[in-house]
Order: C-alpha cells, then structure tokens, then sequence
C-alpha cells in the first residue's frame, strides 16, 4: 500500500504530534507498505529522528509562518508529481499542509483520513480558529472517509464538530517497545548532569509551553522543598522552549530554587533514555493534554507519572496502578502526589511495574497498526464499493 503522511512538522523538536507519525510510518515501514511523508522543514535543521533511512521524506521550505500556520508553497507540486497514493493520512487539523492536501485529493479522487491529535478544541486564538472551521475546516472534516480519535474524549470533540459516530475510529498512541529493551545503565544520566547518586529525581520532559503547566510543577517543587523541608530531589526539566522558558526560568528564581532545578533543553536517544532511567517519577502537570507520548514513554521504562486529570489522561494513568492523579491546577495536591511518591518508593516501583505491564499489552506500536491497517483497508473498501 502507498500512503501519504500530511504532517506540518517531521522533527522530535515539535514533540508528540511529529514523534506519533514517525513511530507509525517506521511500523509501517517495517510491514512492507510504502510511506511518503509530505512536511515542511520545521525543526530539520535542529533535530531529526534516530531512524529515518526507510522512510521517503518530502520537505517543503517554510516560506511564511504565520501564528501556527506554515506556508510551504512546493508542497503542490511535490504531491502532483508523486506517484499514485492509495490513501492520505493527514496528521493534525488546522494546518495549510490539510488545505493543500485536501484539493490534491479532491482531484485525483484519493481517499483521506484525518487525524487532529488533540488540536480541535479552540484553545487559544479562539477568533482565527473559528475563522479557520468556518471557511474549510467543516469541510475537511465533513469529506474526510474516517477520523481518527485517540480517545472517547476526542470522539467527543469530534461529534461537537457534526461529525457522525460511525465516521470515527478510536486509535490510541502506541510506542515501539523494540527501543526501550537496552536501556542505558543506571547512574549514566545523572553522571552526566553533575546530579549526586543519593539524589532523587522528579523528571518533566515535554514542550515548555504554558499549556503544559510546568510553571504548577514548578511552585509544587518548591513548595516540597521549602515549605515540606524535603531536601533530597531535584526537578529536572527537559524539552524545547515554546515560548515560556523565560517565565518558567523566572519563576524558578523568585521562589529561590535555582540550585535545585537543571534545564537540559531538549534531549534525544539514549541520554533522552537515561534521564527517564535515573527519574524516580514522571509528571505532567498540563493544563490541557489529549494523549501525550510521555506517558508511554515513562511506563516504557517502568516509572510511574503523576498527572493532571485533563480530558482521558484518567484512562492512560491510572490513579493507584500506574501513577497518581490531581486536579489541574492544584499546586498543593500537586505536591502532596509527589511527596507521597518520593516518600513511598516501594510503592513507585510497583506502580512503574504496572505501567509497563499496561504498555505492553494496550499500547505497543504492532497492536496500533493493525487497527491501522485494518481502517486502511476498509476505506479503500469502501471507496472501490463507491466508485
């Protein structure tokens, strides 16, 4: 089968909405199918994935941004002239890559699949959103054959945008198990970072963006720290800046943390891996979260994460087996999750177990896509049967 990924962004540096679609077009890969990837050079030039000699990747250069949307005017041309595709899979929803893609498809009469990954609801630049749904984001959706959602909450978002029930599949995330069986030694990553072995660690790793909450992770921190008296942890933020790394940095030193807390900037591969190894808890402390991949990646190496109860986080952490939940926003119960984590490490550990025993049976990439496949299948099915 040739299938063609519609994805603004190709890089580890955009974080799970570009990871997500590079560990399925691998697994794909690996099947025997052809998979073009049609993107832009968002990020190329600072990071690319460990693995992509398999893959046939189409940049397009970035000649306009403007807020979230990236002009990538060759793209046209670099659809016209590939060869016939059987299906588009377009990733994300309000990106001029899907407008593109989308009368591409209207003209060759290729079928298309949409999948928003979490981008329908109208956070921020509610007005421009709006203006983007009125004037082709109803269509797109409306001529889609399948979406995709990753949970119920999405099928949800989904209906609330007038789509049918049984126009949508639920997919979730999955993760390529394969990467996580030799795990860098314990130890290495604090080496590394001049952390003391005796040091517990309280790991973030994501986009620094305000929607993801970090500046929570970071009052709790301190508040443990300062107010608790517990002195044996250090918070370790990893990830790229998305336009809140100066509050964040600010933030941390107003409340006299400074000592205590590493910025790595981004990180990747095995050092990404060791930081992971050495964290005695994961937490994702957003604001708002569809199914971020950090969840599968800390239960990939056995730790527990602590996590707001945003949207179906509940039905990938769950509360007491693998990890612990608060409510957004509650920086003491935020706290209280961590502290009792830190301070019950069998506990931890049984919970990590639990997690990577849930990886292993709900989420391993070879489960998704065959659910993948199978939806593949049944729209050029069903398109043949229309045709």
């Amino acid at each position: 089968m040739k299938i063609g990924f519609i994805t603004p962004f190709f890089s580890p540096v955009a974080g799970g909405s570009a990871t997500a679609p590079y560990i399925l077009a691998k697994c794909l890969v690996k099947k025997g199918h052809e998979v073009f990837i049609f993107t832009s050079n968002f990020g190329r030039n600072l990071a690319k994935f460990p693995d992509e000699k398999d893959l046939a990747i189409i940049e397009s250069k970035i000649e306009l941004k403007m807020f979230n949307l990236f002009y990538t005017s060759s793209l046209r041309s670099e659809l016209e002239s590939s060869n016939k595709l059987d299906i588009l899979h377009l990733h994300n929803f309000r990106t001029y890559q899907n407008y593109v893609a989308y009368s591409y498809a209207k003209r060759t009469n290729t079928p298309y699949i949409l999948q928003a990954r979490g981008s329908i609801p109208r956070i921020g630049k509610k007005e421009l959103k709006w203006l983007y749904d009125v004037l082709f984001g109803y269509r797109l959706l409306r001529d889609a054959s399948k979406v995709i959602a990753l949970t119920q909450v999405e099928t949800d978002q989904y209906r609330r945008m007038g789509i049918p029930g049984e126009k949508i599949a639920i997919i979730p995330n999955g993760i390529d198990l394969s990467e996580y069986a030799e795990l860098p030694p314990k130890g290495s990553f604090k080496e590394k970072f001049n952390i003391p072995e005796d040091r517990k660690i309280i790991l973030y790793m994501g986009r620094i963006h305000k929607i993801k909450g970090v500046d929570f992770l970071v009052r709790a921190y301190a508040y443990l720290k300062n107010e608790m008296k517990y002195k044996d942890a250090v918070l370790v933020i990893v990830g790229s800046d998305d336009g809140f790394l100066g509050e964040v940095k600010s933030l941390v030193q107003s409340l006299g943390i400074s000592r205590s807390v590493i910025f790595t900037g981004p990180l990747y591969g095995k050092i990404k891996l060791g930081a992971y190894v050495d964290s005695d808890i994961v937490v994702l402390p957003s604001r708002y979260e569809t199914f971020p991949n950090v969840v599968l990646e800390a239960y990939a190496c056995s730790k527990p994460v602590v996590a707001s109860n945003v949207e179906a986080i509940p039905d990938i952490v769950l509360h007491g087996k693998t990890g612990l939940l608060f409510q957004a926003g509650d920086v003491k119960g935020l706290t209280n999750a961590i502290a009792y984590m830190l301070t019950h490490s069998e506990e931890a550990v049984r919970m990590g177990r639990n997690a990577r025993r849930l990886v292993e049976e709900r989420f391993s990439i070879y489960r998704v896509v065959i659910q993948l496949e199978a939806l593949y299948e049944k729209v050029l099915k069903d398109e043949r049967g229309n045709a």
